[in-house]
């Protein structure tokens, strides 16, 4: 094989390329020129030919110094031939040189012997024109010292995407804690510049061309592991003149601290959103159980991972403790919530649960103090100090419990329970961002959690007090049956003053009266205990049923503005007759045999306590097997069905077939009443009976 061949082959190879014009060696059109022992041209190149104007058949054989230098610099000129050629070593300058259009131009030169195998010796001048050296020279020291010192991390990578330059700036986020800060980083990418989806960006641009930039990337790095850090990095094509694909530059921009303070701030505004929502979800309901549920769901799961409440059980019980508690404490539990399914959620007391638990418990010292309290890290010991026993630390202990806090239910100045917070995946220790954060929620439920506590106590006092006013069971009546029932509202409405009452008359009479306070609490039920005895009262003078209620009119005037309906009737077996007046109150319902039941069209009159309003006495005769129905609003009014429908469903319920009085009233408030209600109600439903039978038996 020749040589010319061999070239060929190893150009033509893998790994090797012919350059592409436009290369730097380009830019700075190197001129060669060859020169003999005499300092005659013996070779002479295009760029030469460029540079100094002269074509190579007038330039070779020519003293060089006649033709390019000016006489008052040839001495120097031969000089430095005879240095150059005599201790071969090379000399390197800018020197003025003469054009073949008689202009002067400073050239670059690089001068140095070269020998032949036959002892021979020539010199080689490298030249280039100095102004566009200086240039480029220029250019690269400012890319060399703004890349060197710059901020930003800058490096270059070849077409395998392998770096084959980086800056300080780059190099030193790659750097691992005491490695040699000499040592350089090339060829290593940053750890967060190896994922999947970085590489892939890296690939499109080194395909398309487009660069791709400010991408936001988060990761670690050598020289601060184990701190998060974020980055912008662009990616850029590097192309030489003639298009060819040469690799990728990146710039890197740190981040972090913009990252840190958008998290900061993201944070900040979720917290304040949360303080926000918990305004509007806690407290939505005066129920104990639920107002600690809305609470510890609001803290899940940007809180913590696991929440319990739990109110001293002293509060509940109306006790206030004098002066600050050192000693046990007793507690109910609440609400006991996770962020996600787990075991942990059986380690705290179960809800409802009554438990005591010792001064050094970490509740009981939250409670006992009044302050919050902050366990970073939690060990094996303040887990059994946390949990009911020690097999539930150990359930806390294996869901990966790691940090606590704990802090006082404080309302009006008093220590009423305490929330306690646990994270387990949540990976961050709690701090006092969360102290202050939770504090808040604290804050604000402890009322919410108080008041409930507050209005379940005042709920019980109405309603011990409303069941103690209202007759236990009437005596029995001759002629009639009679049924009745009260129903208190749901557990978050307050008690109101509906009554019943059936009251002996005498020659066998009966005065059957139903009514309602308006109003609730325990004020509405004492306004009805009131009424209920004047009742009874104006009922042994055999009055009117009409004069009755203006009597009780003029009574009620003076409770304060209190408004009250209510139905008096009263009942003769043996005439068979009943006469009814109302006052303001929803019709009765007769029932007879054979027929439908119908709501009676009796004059309404208006609520005791309006006064001066007259009130008018309907007859009515009844049979054997005829039914009267008295009930309060509760029974039949709600808050999204018009009154008519539910009339029309009270008078079908009661078209069915004969049943007791009993199972009757059953029956209306199983399929009238839902669970829940705001409203009392009272019912009562007398049965006509033949002869003198004794109440309660149908004929």
């Amino acid at each position: 094989m020749s040589t010319s061949d061999a070239f060929r082959d190893e150009v033509g190879g893998s790994g090797a390329a012919p350059a592409a014009p436009g290369g730097l060696l380009d830019v700075l059109s190197l001129a060669a020129v060859v020169l003999d022992d005499s300092g005659r041209i013996a070779l002479w190149s295009a760029q030469a030919e460029e540079l100094f104007g002269y074509p190579a058949d007038e330039a070779l054989g020519r003293f060089a110094g006649h033709l390019l230098v000016d006489e008052e610099h040839l001495d120097l000129v031969v000089e430095l031939f005879t240095h150059v050629m005599e201790s071969g070593r090379r000399w390197a300058g800018g020197f003025p040189v003469r054009r073949k259009d008689g202009t002067t131009r400073m050239v670059e030169f690089r001068n140095m012997r070269l020998d032949d195998d036959k002892g021979g010796r020539y010199a080689l001048g490298i030249a280039t024109d100095q102004a566009t050296l200086r240039r480029v020279e220029r250019d690269l020291a400012l890319s060399l010292r703004l890349i060197s010192q710059s901020p930003i991390g800058l490096g270059v990578m070849d077409t395998a995407l392998r770096f084959v330059l980086v800056n300080p700036a780059l190099e030193g986020m790659n750097r691992r804690p005491g490695q040699d800060p000499d040592r350089s980083a090339e060829g290593e990418t940053p750890p967060f510049l190896r994922s999947q989806a970085v590489r892939s960006v890296m690939h499109e641009v080194l395909a398309t061309g487009v660069p791709a930039l400010d991408r936001f990337v988060v990761g670690e790095t050598p020289a601060d592991p184990g701190q998060e850090h974020a980055w912008s990095v662009s990616f850029y094509r590097l192309e030489d003149p003639s298009g060819r694909v040469l690799g990728l530059a990146t710039s890197v921009v740190d981040v972090t601290g913009q990252h840190r303070a958008a998290a900061d701030a993201a944070r900040s505004r979720r917290r304040l959103a949360l303080v926000a929502d918990a305004s509007v979800k806690i407290g939505t309901t005066l129920d104990l159980q639920q107002t600690a549920r809305e609470l510890a769901d609001v803290c899940v799961p940007e809180t913590a991972d696991l929440v319990t409440v739990d109110v001293l059980d002293s509060v509940l019980q109306g006790l206030r403790s004098p002066g600050t508690p050192t000693g046990p404490a007793r507690f109910r539990a609440l609400a006991v919530v996770a962020a996600y399914p787990s075991e942990a959620v059986d380690a705290p007391d179960r809800v409802g649960d009554l438990a005591e638990y010792d001064a050094d418990r970490l509740v009981t010292r939250c409670v006992n103090t009044g302050r919050p309290l902050v366990r970073a890290t939690v060990t094996p010991e303040d887990l059994r100090r946390i949990a009911r026993d020690d097999a539930s630390a150990a359930v806390l202990a294996e869901a990966g419990v790691h940090s606590y806090l704990a802090l006082p239910l404080i309302a009006r100045g008093e220590v009423i329970g305490a929330l306690g917070l646990m994270r387990a995946r949540n990976p961050a220790p709690f701090d006092e961002d969360d102290v202050t954060l939770a504090g808040e929620l604290a804050a604000r439920a402890a009322v919410c959690i108080d008041n409930a506590r507050w209005f379940q106590s005042q709920r019980h006092a109405a309603l011990t007090l409303q069941r103690n006013l209202l007759p236990n069971r009437p005596s029995r009546r001759p002629g009639l049956g009679i049924a009745h029932r009260y129903e208190p509202a749901g557990a978050t409405s307050e008690i109101g003053g509906d009554w019943f009452d059936v009251i002996a008359l005498p020659a066998d009479k009966t005065a059957l009266i139903i009514g309602d306070v308006m109003g609730s609490g325990i004020d509405a039920a004492a306004t009805m205990g009131q009424l209920r005895t004047a009742t009874r009262t104006l009922a042994q003078l055999d009055l009117d049923p009409a004069q009755v209620l203006h009597h009780l009119d003029q009574a009620t005037a003076g409770m304060d503005h209190t408004f009250t309906t209510c139905v008096y009737a009263v009942y003769d077996p043996h005439g068979r007759q009943c006469h009814i007046s109302v006052a303001g109150h929803l019709p009765p319902v007769l029932m007879r045999p054979g027929r439908a039941p119908e709501l009676l069209d009796l004059p309404t009159g208006a609520p005791l306590g309006v006064g001066g309003v007259p009130f008018h006495t309907t007859r009515l005769g009844l049979s054997p097997g005829d039914q009267l129905v008295l009930y309060t609003d509760g029974l039949v009014e709600t808050r999204d069905q018009p009154l008519d429908e539910r009339f029309a469903l009270l008078l079908s319920l009661l078209a069915g077939p004969h049943r007791d009085l009993e199972d009757t009233c059953d029956l209306l408030l199983s399929e009238l009443r839902q669970p829940g209600d705001r409203d009392d109600v009272a019912l009562l439903i007398a049965r006509m009976q033949g002869g003198q039978s004794r109440a309660g038996q149908a004929d």
